[in-house]
């Protein structure tokens, strides 16, 4: 009987990894990774007998010679499985064909990726298919062994191309152009949703302008190639390699060109027409403040984004962290204990304010939104019995930021907190501003002794009596948060090198945390009018601020870390009795009046539009949309982005068609449907308060 020998497996090096000796290691870089081996004098050496072995197919033979359980044997194999754990090794010699080597560098097992590029046929579809592009990327899928076809296709007018692949599988397709001051390509997907994120992509962009280097059509031409030919493989998208953390992963990206630089990157985009079933899945809710700040930097992003991206540029730090985004009707300021924190909820505030100012309410998860809307609703409803100061005067929070407010800012103010139901813990904190003190005769002049108060500028809202305000669990925490809204309001309306210059050495020492009543305090201004007050946040988010954060034992209540993990520790708690105390359950964003299904959007169901919107998927929300905020914690300049003025002037608003490249708000019900894809929480606030 006679036995045949079957086969051996053929481990070699991938190809297009690249080997670096180090005096006592190996740097390794492979197409999707590095690997860096240390430890040993004997490691190059071992590279240099193992090499030629791996990159032509040798090794098995090679091991044969090498005595098994040697020393030299165990550090071959020690050496091997790295290389395999890391995916530097594959098995079988490369596919034939042009592409053989592409494929052979770009996954292990490239054979089944052969065969599906064997069998496919591309198709390039232009306005012109002489175009400059159209004729680039036609090359380009030659050059890689697929039978190209040209179509003429009136829709794509322009250097706008659209290409697709017939194979075994569904179409795919990537369409790809110049606009603005450079080009891009699509995320693969059916010929439906490549146009319509093109589409999207030409409005927000603009016009293309000059041609750029000659460079430039054949490297965008190439990329959408690259694109396509992965998809038709079955392989990874090539915006998913290198570890770009601006990505989030379940969501398309967008390949973004500059001609001038030549450069290119990818940014997550998802349009606001989602055909494929891929585009409409939304992601989980975030579980960390990192993991909501990457979805925010995305929202946000300068040219992909839905909102603008809050951001410290041109604002002082000192004594509060700012963030400012600039809104059709001007500029939004707010701040937070720290800028991460403060750049959150500006990002909410600003969303709220773009679906409807009152209606809504947006968080990072649902926990997040669900205490910011709770709070805003107790605070519409805030009355009960003053709570003695020495309830809360201890709390460092509240002493600091009210020293800040009152002797470093300047401001006469006065704090009263309140319990607002008898049965319940939960309390309301407002600051006020109160009349400064007439000036006494004397001299003028910086060092001239002044009654206390009498050099208080005048900086913050102008005549709104609320400077600050905050619903929370402990008396401490509502006067610390109050005071901090407070301090934030006063701030972003104070020019930075006023805000950060230090008190004067006469100044007086830190009044009592009640002003003195011969300061009147000046009534607020009612909520829900013109001059209606910011909802307060708060505490809201401290739970998402502290999850998988490491707390050190020695951060009191004074630390924000321990002040934020004290306040999370509550917020199961006091959310239940804010929701007994208002008898509201805030609903999810499908309850968005106004919003409606349109049954005609193809392929397209439960994505929301707005009434008369339909084909403006990204209709702007008109200037004089209700309710720009002019009161504490986060409010709107007028006028020219980061110049600071007086809040609550309605001003000039700015125009809301956004220029080319540039971020244009969505009208509210694609605005929320974004938000919602992001993992975003968006609650109709008000639906179910008790009348």
């Amino acid at each position: 009987m006679t036995t045949v020998a079957r086969p051996r497996t053929v481990r070699r090096l991938r190809p297009g990894v690249a080997v670096t000796p180090l005096r006592a290691g190996l740097h390794l870089r492979g197409p999707s990774g590095s690997l860096t081996l240390e430890g040993s004098n004997a490691l190059p050496a071992l590279w240099k007998l193992l090499e030629e072995p791996l990159r032509e197919g040798g090794l098995e033979t090679l091991l044969d010679g090498i005595e098994p359980g040697s020393a030299l044997r165990g550090a071959v194999d020690t050496l091997l499985r790295q290389l395999e754990t890391h995916g530097l090794l594959t098995t079988g010699a490369p596919p034939p064909g042009p592409v053989g080597a592409w494929l052979a560098e770009s996954t292990g097992r490239p054979a089944a990726p052969a065969a599906a590029l064997a069998a496919a046929r591309a198709e390039v579809l232009a306005g012109h298919p002489d175009a400059p592009l159209a004729r680039a990327a036609g090359r380009a899928l030659a050059d890689c062994g697929l039978p190209v076809a040209y179509t003429a296709d009136p829709d794509l007018a322009g250097d706008r191309i659209l290409l697709r692949v017939h194979g075994a599988g569904p179409d795919r397709a990537v369409a790809a152009g110049r606009c603005g001051t450079g080009g891009y390509a699509t995320a693969p997907g059916s010929p439906a949703q490549a146009r319509a994120d093109a589409r999207a992509l030409e409005a927000r962009l603009g016009p293309a302008g000059d041609a750029g280097p000659a460079a430039f059509v054949p490297l965008l031409a190439g990329a959408a190639v690259h694109r396509l030919l992965c998809a038709a493989a079955g392989l990874a998208d090539p915006a998913a390699e290198g570890g770009d953390e601006r990505l989030l992963p379940g969501l398309p990206a967008v390949l973004l060109a500059d001609a001038r630089p030549l450069r290119a990157d990818y940014r997550t985009w998802l349009g606001p027409e989602r055909f494929d079933r891929d585009r409409c899945t939304d992601l989980a809710p975030a579980r960390t403040l990192d993991e909501a700040l990457r979805r925010l930097d995305a929202l946000g992003d300068g040219r992909c984004g839905v909102l603008p991206g809050p951001e410290p540029a041109g604002l002082g730090q000192l004594p509060v962290p700012l963030a400012a985004c600039a809104l059709p009707r001007g500029r939004l300021t707010g701040g937070a204990p720290r800028l991460d924190l403060a750049r959150l909820e500006l990002f909410c505030r600003a969303a709220e304010l773009s679906l409807g100012e009152g209606q809504f309410t947006v968080g990072a998860n649902p926990e997040h939104a669900r205490g910011r809307a709770l709070r805003a609703a107790a605070a519409r409803r805030a009355g009960g019995a003053v709570v003695s100061e020495e309830a809360w005067s201890g709390h460092p929070q509240a002493r600091h930021w009210w020293t800040t407010l009152t002797v470093r800012l300047g401001v006469p103010a006065r704090l009263e907190v309140v319990r607002a139901a008898p049965d319940e813990e939960v309390y309301h904190a407002v600051v006020r501003r109160t009349l400064p003190h007439p000036a006494a005769p004397g001299p003028a002049g910086p060092g001239a002794p002044r009654p206390p108060g009498a050099d208080a500028r005048a900086a913050g809202p102008s005549g709104a009596g609320v400077l600050g305000e905050a619903v929370e669990a402990t008396p401490g925490d509502a006067a610390a948060f109050a005071a901090l809204a407070a301090v934030s309001a006063v701030s972003a309306s104070t020019p930075p090198a006023v805000a950060n210059t230090p008190p004067a050495p006469a100044a007086p020492a830190a009044p009592p945390l009640l002003t003195a009543p011969t300061a009147p305090a000046v009534p607020a201004s009612p909520a829900g009018t013109g001059a209606g007050r910011v909802p307060p946040s708060g505490g809201a988010v401290a739970a998402l601020a502290t999850a998988g954060a490491r707390i050190a034992a020695w951060e009191d209540a004074g630390w924000t870390n321990g002040w934020m993990a004290d306040v999370a520790g509550r917020e199961v708690r006091f959310q239940a009795a804010l929701h007994r105390f208002t008898e509201t359950s805030p609903r999810t964003a499908q309850d968005l009046p106004g919003v409606l299904e349109l049954p005609d959007a193809p392929g397209a169901p439960g994505v929301p539009r707005i009434p008369g919107a339909a084909g403006r998927p990204d209709a702007l929300c008109p200037p004089d949309a209700p309710g720009a905020p002019d009161a504490p914690g986060a409010f709107i300049t007028p006028g020219v982005p980061g110049a600071p003025g007086t809040p609550g002037d309605a001003g000039t608003p700015e125009s809301v068609e956004p220029a080319a490249g540039r971020v244009g708000v969505p009208g509210p019900g694609e605005l929320a449907a974004r938000l919602r894809a992001f993992g975003f929480t968006v609650l109709n606030a008000r639906s179910e308060e008790a009348r």
